[in-house]
């Protein structure tokens, strides 16, 4: 058994993707999927602002992605939104101020439903947060998981809309986040009967650090994928 660190990356079955937006831009991006089974959930991955250097290698989304699929067996969908770059290369495009990106949206969750990737999530960071909340209501997503949620972006009627509509949600916020702190966010978050908000002590806003790492993954995992929670934190391979 060797213990899960930040550099670990898991066995999985890694596919760079081109996702293609109906106002005609392709976009750069990844599947991994369980290298043993099929996936008992689909995570997409909206990154954080891509002004602010936020893509999808973005840590939290790449240590998904790293992870995941083998000790869940959860497919992670990640890609960069228009005008980003990464290692994958760089989306065409340019960065529409969380507008044009709802095309982006659409398009990884029509690529989903093309594979028939089952039970989608949205999982989004800061950013990655609005774009879920603006635009993420689609008949195939089952709910959406917010890491950092800054609330700039997300109006009191996208707020509104996700409280109709009924669907999970879930909002990750940091203690000692830079935009929203949990006080805030109870508040705000009120808008959506249906949501939980759960507040990490010591957390900011990038969540640097494995511990902080693991307490996302496992609240993620505890949602999408409940008999793989909680995570193990050492791994043996199965060959």
């Amino acid at each position: 058994m060797a213990e899960i660190r930040a550099s670990t990356v898991l066995p999985a079955e890694r596919t760079p993707i081109t996702l293609h937006t109906a106002d005609g831009l392709e976009l750069v991006g990844e599947l991994a999927l369980p290298a043993d089974r099929p996936p008992v959930a689909t995570l997409i991955c909206l990154h954080p602002l891509p002004t602010a250097a936020g893509m999808m290698d973005s840590h939290v989304l790449r240590k998904a992605s790293y992870r995941l699929p083998a000790l869940a067996g959860v497919a992670v969908l990640r890609f960069n939104t228009r005008g980003t770059s990464s290692e994958r290369g760089t989306s065409q495009g340019s960065f529409g101020g969380g507008e044009t990106e709802r095309y982006d949206v659409a398009a990884a969750i029509e690529y989903t439903e093309y594979h028939d990737l089952p039970h989608v999530w949205l999982l989004g960071w800061s950013f990655g947060t609005e774009l879920a909340l603006k635009w993420g209501r689609d008949p195939l997503v089952e709910g959406a998981i917010l890491l950092s949620p800054p609330l700039h972006r997300t109006t009191d009627a996208d707020l509104d809309a996700w409280g109709e509509d009924g669907r999970p949600v879930v909002a990750l916020v940091p203690e000692l986040d830079d935009y929203l702190r949990p006080p805030e966010a109870y508040e705000r978050f009120k808008r959506i009967p249906q949501a939980e908000v759960i507040a990490v002590d010591g957390a900011k806003h990038l969540w640097v650090g494995e511990p902080y790492v693991r307490i996302v993954l496992n609240e993620i995992v505890r949602r999408v994928a409940p008999d793989a929670y909680p995570l193990p934190t050492e791994w043996a391979d199965p060959a």
